[in-house]
């Protein structure tokens, strides 16, 4: 890939995968024989730390549960040019691990994910396939159209994106948050179609459908309102100021025909909707103004880091 190789850290983030860890580590072993291996233990109840050491990786460990909070680690303590982020499952294709690292250093790019192409029906739990469009679609329509798998846990990094990046998820929310950094700041992402294939024998799921799918979504919402406050309080300006003029037509047109005000409380809880209104697209101003802030604060963060020479 280059005449200096870079050094490579494979990352992966482990909860009671005993059954599959092994497969992960001999896959990305004999895919990127010169990477080093981490595997992060997130309190398994199982053999997942001793399984993962015999087979070579660098075993460590996370008390704090949740797949943000592991990641928050890794990406803290591990020190490399290139970073791949892999979940523990056995569901992703190692062979190509080669392929996301060259797009990302040809193309000088800071994130390639795994667009992930099922390889059979048992891959993708029901739900999850629809629940995946739904929420891509999403953050498509509200941060921009760059990617088509924003919950795939195949991911490559550069070391600018991992050492800046200022990860605030506690859950399998982590993945929404890494796409939302990236069309903020505008960084060079890319997608790679790659493999997806079932669990094996004896590893099972730990995502709850409705429950992580409305943890993914309030995420999202989050996210929104933290980075477009502006659009955010303006719709709520909006409907408020609506629903205010909606309560004081009647009200105007008694006033302009008697010169009565008859209905008092109707005419205060307009006024009062009305001011609510106009503070809320007040505060989406200010607001915006020290997101921008924050926003450059983060470029400064990221610029900061030395871009990887490809060659």
């Amino acid at each position: 890939m280059t005449s200096a190789q870079p050094r490579i850290a494979v990352l992966v983030p482990c909860y009671n995968e005993e059954a599959a860890v092994a497969t992960v580590v001999a896959n990305f072993r004999s895919a990127l024989p010169a990477a080093e291996i981490y595997v992060y233990d997130n309190n398994s109840r199982d053999r997942t730390a001793s399984v993962a050491r015999e087979a070579g990786a660098i075993v460590r460990s996370e008390r704090r549960q949740g797949k943000g909070h592991v990641v928050r680690r890794m990406f803290a303590d591990v020190e490399a040019d290139i970073y791949v982020l892999v979940d523990g499952d056995a569901t992703y294709d190692a062979p190509s691990a080669p392929n996301m690292i060259d797009k990302l250093l040809d193309g000088h790019l800071d994130m390639v994910v795994g667009l992930r192409i099922d390889q059979s029906q048992a891959a993708y739990r029901l739900g999850h396939r629809t629940g995946n469009r739904m929420l891509t679609g999403f953050l498509s329509s509200t941060f921009g159209q760059e990617f088509k798998d924003i919950l795939s846990g195949y991911r490559v990094f550069s070391r600018r994106f991992v050492k800046s990046f200022p990860v605030l998820s506690d859950g399998f929310e982590i993945e929404t948050e890494l796409a939302v950094y990236a069309l903020e700041l505008s960084l060079p992402v890319a997608e790679v179609e790659t493999p997806y294939y079932a669990r094996p024998e004896g590893s099972f799921s730990k995502l709850n459908t409705w429950r992580d799918g409305f943890r993914i979504l309030g995420t999202m919402l989050k996210l929104y309102r933290s980075e477009r406050p502006l659009r955010f309080f303006t719709v709520i300006g909006i409907l408020l100021a609506l629903v205010a003029i909606i309560l004081a037509i009647p009200i105007v047109i008694t006033f302009i025909e008697t010169g009565l005000v008859p209905r008092f409380p109707t005419a205060i809880l307009s006024m009062g909707l009305m001011i609510m209104a106009m503070l809320s697209v007040s505060s989406g101003l200010v607001l915006d103004t020290v997101t921008r802030g924050r926003r450059e604060m983060k470029m400064l963060a990221y610029l900061s880091q030395p871009a990887l020479k490809s060659d």
